[in-house]
């Protein structure tokens, strides 16, 4: 590939991209105390990035930039300024559904959403969004994909797995995409960590997909949920509780009534596998148990005292206090 055919496709893919790309502001109003007595309400702001998905005005933005807001307002990419509501939203993944009004006849221009599972690390990268709310439109930023499957350092989020990235990613960009040079979304950009240089994370859209289908279709994401506390074992953890293997998810509690206190697992055990596929840490737990329905039944490989059982337990939906919603 020549350095100018490398050109056309980022030009193509950000010229495709950019239509799609709008620019939130929400508003949240929060009561304040005067000096002498009484109270105001307060205008709070906050603003950020969304895509376009669909000819009906759905936006994808994150969690945190609408959160408990009251008003939205979208502005997209030619000027348009169009209010929006907040449908549902899913703190866990820090994913939320914005829903324009009037929007018949406004010829809503929408992104593609590609495959994150069918990233590679070294693939190039463009990150879009409204960074630093500058005025003129969406900025884009060329990397690549540093890292895929990434925890985020601090963050409170349930579900790991992030793809990392060296395009620049600055305050503003939160909730706009990351794409491919097909002008695909990967990933959705969530997060910057003030003292890494050049280190920004995306949600990857295969994650996204699956929250944003429930929440139009439920406007909320219902999770699976089997009712243990566990650590991830090592080789470390092996040793010092002389446990028969070096890896795998080992159950330090079983929440009472829950579909594993009703399946038989205990304290101690150690889950291998899940419907076949080997878990060697709790996040892969997590992200298997999240591809199953509430209400589906999963088969459990567990090893007690040293010998293999087989649990076969009925998933119930994840409370919402263990969300902190």
């Amino acid at each position: 590939m020549t350095l100018t055919t490398l050109e056309e496709e980022i030009t193509s893919a950000t010229e495709v991209l950019n239509r799609s790309v709008v620019s939130i502001e929400s508003t949240t109003y929060a009561r304040s105390s005067r000096r002498f007595g009484g109270s105001m309400m307060v205008p709070l702001q906050g603003s950020g990035s969304g895509v376009l998905i669909d000819e009906l005005g759905h936006v994808i933005t994150n969690n945190h930039v609408v959160s408990r807001s009251d008003f939205v307002s979208v502005t997209l990419n030619d000027g348009r300024v169009l209010k929006g509501r907040v449908i549902g939203s899913d703190k866990a993944t820090d994913i939320a559904v914005v829903k324009l009004e009037d929007v018949e006849g406004q010829n809503l221009p929408f992104a593609k959403l590609g495959d994150s599972d069918n990233l590679k690390v070294g693939q190039i990268a463009l990150a879009i969004g409204n960074s630093l709310g500058l005025p003129g439109g969406p900025t884009v930023s060329l990397g690549v994909i540093s890292a895929l499957a990434r925890p985020l350092p601090g963050a409170d989020f349930i579900y790991e797995g992030f793809i990392q990235t060296d395009a620049a990613v600055n305050p503003g960009n939160s909730g706009g995409p990351l794409a491919n040079l097909s002008g695909e979304v990967v990933g959705i950009n969530t997060a910057i960590i003030p003292y890494a240089n050049g280190m920004g994370f995306a949600i990857p859209i295969n994650m996204v997909k699956r929250a944003v289908g429930q929440i139009l279709a439920n406007g909320r994401v219902i999770r699976p949920w089997i009712g243990i506390s566990a650590i991830d074992v090592n080789p470390a953890i092996s040793r010092r509780y002389d446990l028969h293997s070096n890896s795998g998810v080992m159950v330090i509690g079983v929440s009472t009534y829950s579909p594993a206190d009703e399946a038989g697992l205990r304290e101690g055990d150690i889950i291998t596998s899940i419907d076949g596929k080997s878990i060697g840490k709790m996040k892969e737990l997590l992200s298997e148990l999240s591809k199953n329905s509430v209400g589906a039944s999963v088969r459990l490989s567990i090893l007690r005292s040293g010998r293999e059982r087989e649990l076969s337990l009925r998933l119930l939906e994840m409370p919402a206090t263990i969300l902190g919603e």
